[in-house]
């Protein structure tokens, strides 16, 4: 596949994770009578992944996550040339996102960055006000299962076709957990897209949101590599 049609159906799919579970904290979680809360948001976001990876991971792998492409580079499952594009287009893809939701979220009146636009944060800008060392150990640790999973269910020894699913609830599961303490990242472009627009302490603990992730991501996918790879069999990067 051109690398080209990998990086459009990456743009799109990250501008699809970043829309509909971002979007479904802002615009649906507190929504008067008829709020999802953190149970609905936390199936937005699975749901994103699932409804994607069927759609594209023939296209691209459907990462839509740095911590993802990073994974699969360290897991031999994905080029390590194409590393540095897939970031750029994830990136791009979350801002966009984040900027179509600004202008949805604005249409009622409100001030759509009063609520933080479901950026990620720790201490005071933490949902549940969990300091810095919490939420850098809980993002290493929810990534790292996340690689986990997704090297597991794409391995060509898993069942066939259940994948998405296994990835998609996957991510469900870890933002039941997670919501409360840094309003779940796993992914560096999803909390880009949202910091952009909020700056100021958004993109101060930004660090955060990339540090922890890739390093989960990277470790997962090499936990897994070294667990599945049989005795006398090299570990080679494609």
């Amino acid at each position: 596949m051109p690398l080209m049609r990998k990086l459009g159906a990456e743009f799109i799919g990250t501008f699809w994770l970043v829309l509909g579970g971002c979007g479904s904290a802002v615009l649906a979680a507190a929504f008067p009578h008829v709020g999802i809360g953190l149970l609905g948001v936390s199936l937005a976001f699975g749901l994103t992944v699932v409804t994607m990876a069927f759609a594209i991971s023939h296209v691209s792998g459907c990462h839509l996550n740095p911590a993802v492409t990073l994974g699969l580079v360290v897991g031999g499952r994905h080029p390590a040339k194409e590393l540095l594009p897939y970031w750029i287009v994830q990136v791009l893809g979350a801002i966009a996102a984040a900027h179509v939701l600004v202008f949805i979220a604005g249409g009622n009146g409100t001030d759509p960055l009063a609520g933080g636009l479901a950026a990620n944060g720790f201490g005071d800008h933490s949902p549940g006000h969990y300091a810095m060392p919490a939420a850098f150990v809980c993002e290493v640790v929810m990534t790292a299962i996340f690689l986990f999973v997704i090297m597991g269910a794409t391995d060509k020894r898993a069942p066939a076709g259940f994948a998405p699913l296994a990835i998609g609830l996957a991510l469900t599961l870890i933002h039941l957990i997670s919501i409360p303490v840094t309003n779940t990242s796993v992914n560096p472009a999803r909390s880009t897209g949202p910091a952009v627009f909020v700056q100021g302490w958004a993109l101060t603990q930004l660090w955060l949101f990339w540090a922890a992730p890739l390093l989960g991501g990277a470790l997962g996918a090499l936990i897994y590599r070294v667990l599945t790879t049989e005795r006398g069999q090299e570990l080679k990067s494609p």
